[in-house]
């Protein structure tokens, strides 16, 4: 059954590697025993994390709404382990939910999730890898390696806040009747922008501001 195999808060850290106000980030996350309160975080630009204690450290680009919530796969870590031949812990993506048993790239913007008994979650995006999250791997060309894979992790919006915590199952609750996956809207925005006209038939659910990138790289193609 899928379910969360942990719930990863991050502490902020100076770095140097990172271009956040005052060299900060919070990417190294861990397990967090117990339940984790979840909650809607606020607008972009204003707000951090979905989960309490979880520290963002960038606003300009992380965190809000529609970024409230970051999952990545198991199943994906195990990949990237065999190659890069290395042990990555539960949350050393940056991810607040270490899932199993569920393809997190394959859920479509708008599908929504309910972990545990109370906490539901909608897909607005995926993540596009930077420049903090090749420094913290520390691996040769790490964001065009992860862009190629295009198994980037859904990021959600809160829709009923709650506790989460490790061993809760995950139940899908609804599926949009579009094409627009994770992985569709990621390859979309990075190695195959021929696709960008199709994801707008998500545009109702999308993250916000992949939205308005959106929109404007389609009228950039279409006055050119």
């Amino acid at each position: 059954m899928p379910h969360v195999i942990s719930v990863n808060l991050g502490r902020a850290t100076a770095v140097p590697y990172t271009a956040a106000p005052g060299g900060l980030t919070g990417i190294g996350k861990r397990p967090a025993e117990g339940p984790v309160q979840v909650a809607v975080p606020g607008p972009r630009g204003a707000a951090g994390s979905g989960l309490a204690g979880d520290a963002v450290c960038d606003l300009r680009v992380h965190g809000g709404d529609d970024q409230a919530v970051y999952a990545y796969a198991r199943e994906d870590l195990d990949r990237w382990e065999r190659e890069l031949d290395r042990t990555l812990t539960p949350g050393m993506f940056g991810e607040n939910l270490t899932t199993t048993g569920i393809d997190v790239n394959e859920a479509l913007i708008g599908e929504r999730w309910r972990i545990g008994g109370q906490v539901e979650l909608e897909v607005t995006s995926g993540r596009i890898p930077c420049r903090t999250f090749a420094g913290w791997l520390d691996v040769s060309g790490w964001v065009k390696r992860f862009t190629q894979e295009a198994r980037p992790g859904p990021f959600f919006r809160v829709l009923t806040p709650g506790p989460i915590k490790a061993g809760d199952p995950i139940t899908v609750l609804s599926r949009p009747d579009h094409e627009v996956t994770v992985a569709f809207l990621f390859r979309a925005m990075t190695t195959e922008p021929g696709l960008l006209p199709r994801v707008m038939a998500a545009e109702d659910t999308l993250n916000a501001s992949y939205a308005e990138d959106i929109r404007a790289r389609l009228a950039r193609t279409a006055s050119g």
